[in-house]
């Protein structure tokens, strides 16, 4: 390993990505790079934004796996029994679940309406308000907040319990990554505190205690590269499944597609060439490669309009760290 190199990029992630708060790339399943910048800490953890979209279709996945959900093809409402539908609305009636997890699902707001959703007391029962309309089913329509909730509230729902909880222990905890509490917000002002943090560990929830599904989860590097690793090890965690490999071969192969990026959708994990990846806003990334063996974390403070994190792992990170073989003096 070549020392100098690594001392060069260290110097140029300080230099051009402000944000970054650290970096974890595994190989092979080990650890060969691990480092935090701009004052973070190994302990620090980081609002992740989108990455949590992929995070829930992991746990959509153990659910489906112990048959709390029976099909991907289960209409939405079907899985919301008390929610009653408004007279004449008909698309709502045809939504499923699949719908949902490849960004296919349409929703009456052209614009979002953030303000009244970060105000409403329930993120699910907003959400479900605002699907269905004119729009048609099948069409990709990316909804980085007003959406996903509908899944956590299904997976509340089918499981009998919280997503938090049943994260804890279905996915955190046999995976042992720290995630300490579900955390609901007073104000504005908590919430931008939240996202700016980085000693918050939890997953945020509005006041009615559903975890959000889009958003809201904080994670250090070297928690986001084991959920990559997971879904390398085709869902074997320490010689246990933790999810089934059927989900994970589902989950990260084509649904849908984004025609006009040019980007491919699985289930809530955007696939590219060589694997498949979670992206969240300012750059926060979980990059699988299955070509390489490798999986890349970063995590990010927000920032908006930042540099592609996919040209920084595929131009310098994987050149340095993975496509060679790994010195025996590597800590």
């Amino acid at each position: 390993m070549n020392q100098e190199k690594i001392e060069e990029f260290e110097e140029m992630i300080d230099r051009d990505y402000d944000n970054i708060a650290g970096i974890a790339v595994l190989k092979d399943g080990r650890s060969v790079y691990e480092h935090s910048f701009h004052g973070c800490t190994a302990q620090s953890r980081i609002h992740v934004y989108s990455v949590t979209k992929s995070v829930l279709s992991i746990l959509i996945g153990i659910a489906a796996d112990k048959g709390y959900i029976q099909s991907t093809d289960q209409k939405v409402l079907d899985l919301f029994p008390g929610y009653a539908v408004k007279k004449r609305e008909k698309t709502i009636q045809e939504i499923k679940l699949k719908h949902l997890l490849t960004m296919t699902a349409p929703y009456k707001y052209k614009f979002a309406p953030y303000i009244k959703y970060f105000t409403s007391q329930d993120y699910v029962k907003f959400t479900l308000d605002l699907l269905g309309g004119r729009g048609k089913i099948g069409g990709f329509r990316y909804t980085p907040l007003i959406g996903p909730d509908i899944l956590s509230g299904i997976l509340a729902e089918a499981a009998g319990q919280s997503v938090f909880s049943f994260a804890a222990e279905n996915l955190f905890s046999p995976l042992g990554i720290t995630v300490e509490r579900s955390i609901s917000f007073q104000s504005k002002e908590e919430q931008l505190a939240f996202n700016a943090a980085t000693d918050i560990s939890g997953w945020a929830a509005d006041p009615s205690g559903n975890n959000t599904g889009g958003w809201g989860l904080s994670l250090s590097p070297a928690d986001m590269a084991k959920l990559g690793q997971l879904y390398l090890n085709k869902g074997m965690w320490d010689g246990k499944r933790i999810v089934s490999e059927q989900w994970i071969d589902e989950s990260t192969c084509e649904h849908s597609r984004w025609e006009e990026l040019h980007l491919s959708y699985g289930y809530l994990w955007w696939v590219h060439e060589d694997g498949f990846a979670a992206m969240g806003d300012g750059g926060n990334v979980i990059y699988v490669n299955k070509t390489n063996n490798s999986v890349t974390a970063i995590a990010s403070l927000f920032k908006p309009k930042v540099k592609d994190r996919t040209e920084l792992i595929k131009n310098f990170i994987e050149p340095l760290f993975v496509n060679q073989s790994v010195s025996e003096n590597w800590p």
